[in-house]
């Protein structure tokens, strides 16, 4: 169940208008734009909830599901030092922001594969602060995420061109070799 908070429906207008095209990069890049021009806007208040991290795992919240687009927009809680194993977005493209904090982002490249087992390589690191957005667009979408800081959460607001209920993760296997491993996600309750 998604989240009602003040200025939704401006962040939905800039959202709808963003998504309105079919290239996936000029989507992106749109969308990139837009969520820079929502972070420095005062009428958009996230719900109280998304500043709430979990002790033992990062949060995922649903702040929206288009039903006539398909995408959906989460907002992404980060208590100290938490973060995700390496993963894709299961060919989804996605772009995220950081709404507070700071993230650090590694991306990968895969190398070559062999049935589920993936030779990744890293290629960049990016540590990023409020105001910053990204984007990936497959089949450049393996990475890592996390929250540098060991004192305070960080919160991220990630769109995705559908519902991302479920992702590929990769266990390190050595010398660059990963298996890779279906995960099914959960949200958390607001």
């Amino acid at each position: 169940m998604s989240l009602n908070f003040q200025g939704k429906a401006i962040m939905l207008e800039k959202v709808d208008r963003a998504v309105s095209g079919d290239c996936p990069k000029t989507i992106t890049d749109c969308l990139r734009d837009a969520l820079c021009e929502m972070m420095n806007d005062g009428r958009i208040v996230l719900p109280n909830c998304v500043f709430e991290h979990h002790p033992d795992h990062y949060c995922r919240r649903l702040l929206h599901q288009h039903q006539e687009h398909g995408y959906s927009i989460l907002a992404m809680t980060w208590g100290p030092g938490q973060g995700t194993p390496i993963h894709d977005h299961a060919g989804m493209w996605c772009v995220e922001a950081v709404w507070q904090g700071q993230i650090e982002v590694v991306q990968y490249e895969l190398m070559e594969s062999n049935g589920d087992h993936f030779r990744l390589e890293p290629r960049t690191t990016m540590r990023t602060g409020v105001g910053s957005a990204g984007s990936l667009i497959p089949p450049h979408e393996y990475h890592t995420i996390a929250n540098p800081d060991q004192q305070f959460a960080a919160v991220t607001i990630h769109i995705y061109a559908g519902e991302m209920d479920h992702c590929s993760v990769f266990a390190a296997e050595g010398n660059d070799w990963y298996r890779r491993q279906d995960r099914r996600l959960s949200l958390d309750a607001a």
